[in-house]
């Protein structure tokens, strides 16, 4: 490479180093809220020229991490330690949620099976007792209809019988 691209080139690169310190600063100083791309935002900077340089980098995660002076309602400034006790507070709730979230999930899933399943008439009716309940009673009926139609078919043979017999003792008369 020609030295005064070279040179060029590492101006560049610090001058680029400066605003984002300086962008740092700022915000610190001002308490607006610091983040990777919020400083590569304010210093004019690409996010990926921070990752580049991983001391920047450090500098801004050391900034996140550093109390405010004041939270914004004028009240006692937040420690390291009770942002740290929040975060763990929140990863904790997430992890609960999270789970929750995968067991309605499971429910759910049984519930919209069980449904389906219902509804496409493969399984088993969910009144069954009243149904061996009907279908005792219909079979007492057929039995007693069957009986009744015996008895009837019975009585019309005698009929018929009684019929013929006199059909013949007219026609023998006569």
């Amino acid at each position: 490479m020609i030295p005064a691209m070279r040179d060029g080139r590492q101006a560049d690169t610090e001058r680029r180093r400066q605003r984002v310190a300086t962008a740092v600063k700022n915000a610190a100083k001002n308490g607006t809220p610091i983040s990777v791309s919020a400083i590569a935002r304010q210093a004019g900077v690409d996010r990926s020229f921070l990752y580049r340089h991983r001391d920047l980098l450090e500098i801004v995660h050391a900034a996140e991490l550093e109390p405010a002076a004041q939270d914004a309602a004028g009240g006692s400034p937040v420690s390291r330690s009770s942002l740290q006790a929040d975060l763990a507070n929140a990863q904790a709730r997430n992890t609960r949620l999270a789970a929750r979230v995968q067991q309605l999930e499971k429910r759910l899933s049984q519930a919209l099976g069980a449904q389906a399943w219902q509804e496409s008439g493969l399984g088993a009716p969910a009144d069954i007792d009243e149904l061996q309940r009907r279908i005792t009673r219909l079979e007492h009926q057929n039995v007693e209809l069957t009986a009744q139609l015996e008895d009837t078919r019975s009585d019309l043979a005698a009929a018929r019988a009684a019929n013929r017999d006199l059909t013949r003792a007219l026609n023998q008369r006569g």
